[in-house]
C-alpha cells in the first residue's frame, strides 16, 4: 500500500508541474491585458518553460545522477510551487517570464526522473500499472488541469489561478516528503548515452519525429484556443466550460488509446493524427455555431488525450533496453515541441492572423499520420 501511495504522490507532482507549464494556454487574453502585452507575446509564457524543460530534462537527470531521487523530486516540485506563487504576484511581464523559466527547470527534470521511478516503488508485476498512473498525471494536466485553471481564472482572475496551482505544488511537496521513501540513485546516466541510443534505434528516431510533429501541431493552435473560440463567436464566459469539455473528452481518449496501443500501436497513432488534423481543419474552414465549436473541441480533446501515453508507449517499445535514456529524449522532444508550437503560433498570429495556426496545426498532423505508417520493427 505504501508503494502505491508513493506512486500517487509522484503522479500528483507531475500533475502539478504539467498544469503549471500549460496553465497560460487558457489565460493569454487576461494576462496580456493586465501586463500590457499582445496575445502573441503572451504566448512566451508557454514557450519559455517548454524550451527550458527540453534542456533541463537531460541536464537535471545527469547532474543529479548520484543524489537521492526523493530529494531531487521534492526540490523540483517545491520550486514549481514557489514559482507559481511568484507568478500570481508579478507586476511586470519580465518577472512573470522569469518565474516561467523556473517552472521549465522543474518540469523537465521532474518528468524525466519520475518516468522510470515506478520500478523502485512497487513490485515488478505492478510496474506497468504504476507507470501508467504516473504518466496519467501528464495526460490529466493536459486535458483537465488547464480547463480547470481557465475556469478559475474566468471566475476569480488569472492571479488566483496561478496562486492555486502554486498551492497545489506545495501540497505535492508535502505528499512527496511524507509518502516517498528514500530512493538512492541507481547507475547514473551519461550524456554520451543519449546520442548513442538515438543513433541505434530507428523506431526511437521516428517516435521523436512524431512527437515533434504531433505536439508542435497541437500547441500551434491550442495555445491560442481562447482567442480562437472567441473569434468563432463563443462567449468569454463559456470558454472555460468548453475547455472542460475538451478535458473530459481527453480523459476518454486516454482510456480508449490505453485499450488499443498494446495490439494496435501504429494504427492508434495514425488515428490520433487524423483526428487532430480533422478537428483543426473543421474549425478553420467551417462557419461553426457555439454548439458545433464545442463538439469539434471535444473531438480535438479525444485525440490529444491519447497523445502522451501513445507516444510514450511508442518510444519505450522502440528502446526497451534503454528506457531511461529514451524517456529523457522523449521528455526533451515533448517539451521542446510545446515551446516550438507556442512560439511559431505566436509569430503566425501576429503576422497572418488567428486562423493560420489551425492550418499549420492541420498540416503537421497530416505529416504525422503519413510518417506513422512507416513504423520500423524497432
Amino acid at each position: 500500500m505504501r508503494g502505491w501511495l508513493a506512486v500517487s504522490a509522484v503522479a500528483l507532482g507531475i500533475f502539478a508541474l504539467m498544469t503549471s507549464e500549460l496553465l497560460p494556454v487558457g489565460l493569454l487574453t487576461p494576462v496580456g491585458a493586465a501586463l500590457d502585452v499582445s496575445e502573441g507575446a503572451a504566448g512566451l509564457m508557454v514557450t519559455v518553460p517548454g524550451l527550458v524543460a527540453a534542456v533541463s530534462a537531460p541536464l537535471v537527470t545527469v547532474a543529479t545522477g548520484r543524489v537521492d531521487r526523493r530529494v531531487v523530486l521534492a526540490v523540483l516540485v517545491g520550486l514549481v510551487g514557489a514559482a507559481n506563487l511568484a507568478s500570481s504576484l508579478a507586476t511586470s511581464f519580465a518577472v512573470l517570464l522569469f518565474a516561467r523559466f523556473l517552472i521549465g527547470v522543474s518540469v523537465g527534470g521532474f518528468w524525466a526522473i519520475a518516468g522510470g521511478i515506478a520500478l523502485r516503488l512497487v513490485p515488478e508485476r505492478h510496474v506497468p500499472r504504476a507507470t501508467a498512473l504516473i504518466f496519467g498525471g501528464v495526460e490529466t494536466a493536459s486535458v483537465l488541469g488547464v480547463p480547470l485553471g481557465t475556469l478559475l481564472g474566468d471566475l476569480s482572475g488569472w492571479r488566483v489561478a496561478f496562486a492555486a496551482v502554486g498551492v497545489l505544488g506545495l501540497v505535492s511537496l508535502v505528499c512527496l516528503i511524507v509518502l516517498l521513501p528514500k530512493i538512492p540513485a541507481a547507475a547514473p546516466l551519461a550524456f554520451a548515452d543519449l546520442p548513442r541510443v538515438f543513433a541505434r534505434r530507428a523506431g526511437l528516431r521516428l517516435g521523436i519525429a512524431l512527437t515533434f510533429l504531433v505536439v508542435t501541431g497541437h500547441f500551434l493552435a491550442y495555445t491560442f484556443v481562447r482567442p480562437l473560440l472567441r473569434a468563432e463567436g463563443v462567449d468569454g464566459d463559456l470558454v472555460g466550460v468548453f475547455l472542460l469539455t475538451f478535458g473530459a473528452a481527453g480523459i476518454c481518449g486516454n482510456f480508449v488509446a490505453g485499450a488499443l496501443v498494446a495490439r494496435y500501436l501504429q494504427a492508434t497513432v495514425t488515428g490520433i493524427c487524423a483526428l487532430l488534423g480533422a478537428s483543426m481543419a473543421i474549425l478553420a474552414v467551417a462557419d461553426v455555431t457555439t454548439v458545433t465549436a464545442g463538439a469539434v473541441l471535444a473531438l480535438w480533446g479525444l485525440g490529444y488525450g491519447a497523445v502522451p501515453m501513445a507516444l510514450q508507449t511508442w518510444i519505450l517499445d522502440a528502446a526497451p533496453e534503454a528506457t531511461e535514456a529514451a524517456s529523457a529524449l522523449y521528455v526533451s522532444a515533448f517539451n521542446l515541441s510545446i515551446a516550438l508550437g507556442a512560439l511559431v503560433g505566436g509569430l503566425a498570429v501576429n503576422h497572418a492572423g488567428l486562423s493560420s495556426v489551425l492550418w499549420l496545426g492541420t498540416a503537421l498532423a497530416v505529416l504525422g499520420a503519413g510518417l506513422s505508417i512507416r513504423r520500423p520493427s524497432r
